[in-house]
């Protein structure tokens, strides 16, 4: 498999976006569960399968592009809009958490970010989750630890981390509409149903004064590349957690709206958490 994954990597983009929207076709026709799911919750948000049935594409150009991504050494052509955002950010001698949700192509989102600011700023700090295969788990570690990026685990120790870079000025990134484990989020509405939502990016904000940017990497046609999109929000976020948690899912709706063709609407986004791992 590792193999395989190489050699996608070396294949054009166009190709791989190509193959990749045959792969999201594919699976929407086999699978009743995903296809379910997917209108389910695009309707929830107000549109329906006409409307964004592209994302359906999209989704299978995330996996097919996600070789070149993980491998390559030299990242896509990426075009930056709003990095002005970030730099006053900078200039005000904050931290940054910057936030994204599960569209376009996220992936890129802190690898552009990083490959722009870490060289001034230090790297930026993700969390990271080892695959449970033995082989995937190696890749995503290479993957993981580019240039400028650096993972750390899902962990106390993780997050300790991260409001330690948020406090020397770095930045972190992070995915907050993944469903946390158990008792490490809060029920909240995301387009209009209640969504069980992580905590861990208000907390870092109210813990380090950290500025937060909000980052939407979308995809051109026919392999072209990307542009970056990075805007601040527009209000601090409010220091009881519960607020703030609803004003973080108001922002990444207002993300998504802005290109809902590109959104994962299979993403299981009102699943119930699973309870936490338990260190051995």
């Amino acid at each position: 498999m590792p193999l395989i994954l190489r050699l996608l990597s070396l294949l054009p983009l166009w190709l791989l976006h190509g193959l990749g929207a045959l792969l999201g076709w594919m699976v929407f026709a086999l699978s009743p569960t995903y296809r379910r799911r997917f209108i389910a919750h695009a309707q929830q948000a107000g549109y329906s399968l006409r409307s964004v049935g592209s994302a359906v594409g999209h989704a299978g150009r995330m996996v097919a592009e996600a070789p070149r991504l993980w491998l390559r050494a030299a990242l896509p052509r990426c075009e930056v809009r709003g990095a002005e955002c970030v730099e006053r950010a900078w200039a005000a001698g904050r931290g940054i958490v910057f936030l994204t949700p599960h569209i376009g192509c996220f992936e890129l989102s802190v690898q552009e970010g990083a490959r722009r600011w870490a060289p001034a700023h230090g790297p930026f700090t993700i969390l990271y989750r080892p695959a449970r295969q033995a082989w995937l788990a190696q890749v995503l570690a290479q993957a993981r630890q580019r240039p400028g990026i650096r993972a750390v685990p899902t962990s106390l120790q993780g997050v300790r981390q991260m409001i330690k870079a948020l406090r020397s000025g770095a930045a972190v990134g992070l995915l907050p509409d993944q469903v946390p484990p158990r008792g490490m989020g809060v029920w909240a509405p995301f387009f209009g149903r209640e969504a069980y939502t992580m905590t861990l990016a208000a907390r870092l904000v109210q813990q380090t004064g950290a500025a937060v940017v909000l980052a939407r990497c979308e995809r051109l046609r026919l392999g072209r590349g990307y542009v970056l999109h990075l805007q601040a929000l527009e209000q601090a976020l409010s220091p009881e957690l519960d607020v703030a948690v609803r004003q973080i899912n108001a922002a990444l709706e207002a993300q998504i709206r802005q290109c809902p063709q590109q959104y994962l609407w299979g993403y299981g986004r009102y699943k119930q958490p699973r309870e936490p791992e338990v260190a051995a």
